[in-house]
């Protein structure tokens, strides 16, 4: 890819895989965070990918300042939902707001002209930056929940309609979480993924319940090469499953250009999961 992109998540609609991903775009020296949107690519190989036409502004929040922080996208009755981190334009700190649209590849619109979750929601630390990373999951009976959060991990149900909050926040304790966060389902297990310490290594828990406990299970991807940051995403695509994260390994990158990469990710028997083994060669393309 020509671009620095970070963090990674990714669906599967009628065998194409959309990767959705952040824009680093600061110029090289400059030492901060400089994104203003996201990017949609996709591919049928996981190897070749094409890029569309940018889905999706920071800036299409008209209550939002900037800085298009990571992000997820789901979809549920033929609508798809993008949860995204923003600079709230009259609400100190980051917020969360939610995109719609018809095709996977956009374009998409906010679909509730405000945030969904803002920094005067969240006050269980004093930060400016609690209110980030969100990650959503389905669960088998229908119902939703996104999690985030910054130095403190966050979680709470979604209505059906995807864009509205259904009952408390709360928080789960977890050993050295950072950013990050990363909800995922395989049979009976639940995963949380999540950025582990600074520089961020990417460490899980699991649970048999979405609301815990969870137990912490150890680190799945070491720090990734000349960048301190790091954010994870699983895909289970055609009997395989891939790890998705971010390093500084292009040309000129590093922690403020960063790059998306896949990987294999493994488990073992028990269900947990094996150290991703970080390659320059990624993956081979799927038939």
């Amino acid at each position: 890819m020509e671009k620095y992109t970070t963090d990674p998540a990714a669906i599967v609609h009628n065998d194409t895989v959309f990767l959705y991903t952040g824009h680093d775009e600061a110029p090289s020296g400059v030492q901060n965070y400089v994104m203003h949107d996201w990017l949609c690519f996709s591919s049928v190989d996981m190897v070749h990918w094409a890029e569309h036409a940018i889905p999706l502004r920071a800036k299409d929040f008209k209550w939002a300042k900037d800085d298009a922080w990571a992000s997820q996208v789901v979809e549920r009755n033929g609508k798809f939902y993008w949860y995204v981190a923003v600079k709230h334009n009259t609400i100190s700190g980051s917020a969360i707001g939610v995109a719609v649209a018809a095709n996977p590849a956009g374009p998409f619109h906010d679909a509730r002209e405000s945030a969904l979750i803002t920094n005067d929601m969240t006050q269980f630390i004093k930060s400016d930056k609690d209110d980030i990373d969100p990650t959503v999951l389905i669960d088998d009976d229908g119902q939703a929940y996104i999690f985030w959060g910054n130095s403190r991990c966050y979680y709470a149900r979604l209505k059906k309609n995807m864009i509205e909050l259904d009952g408390p926040i709360r928080t789960i304790s977890l050993p050295n979480f950072t950013e990050g966060s990363f909800i995922n389902k395989r049979k009976s297990w639940y995963y949380l993924l999540y950025a582990y310490g600074y520089p961020e290594k990417i460490g899980y828990a699991m649970s048999r319940n979405i609301n815990g406990p969870w137990i912490f299970k150890g680190i799945v991807n070491e720090i990734a090469g000349n960048c301190v940051t790091n954010s994870p995403a699983i895909l289970d695509f055609k009997g395989k499953s891939y790890f998705i994260y971010h390093n500084g390994g292009l040309p000129e990158g590093g922690s403020y250009r960063r790059s998306v990469c896949i990987d294999y990710l493994y488990y073992n028997p028990d269900g947990t999961i094996k150290r991703v083994i970080m390659s320059s060669e990624g993956i081979e393309p799927v038939k």
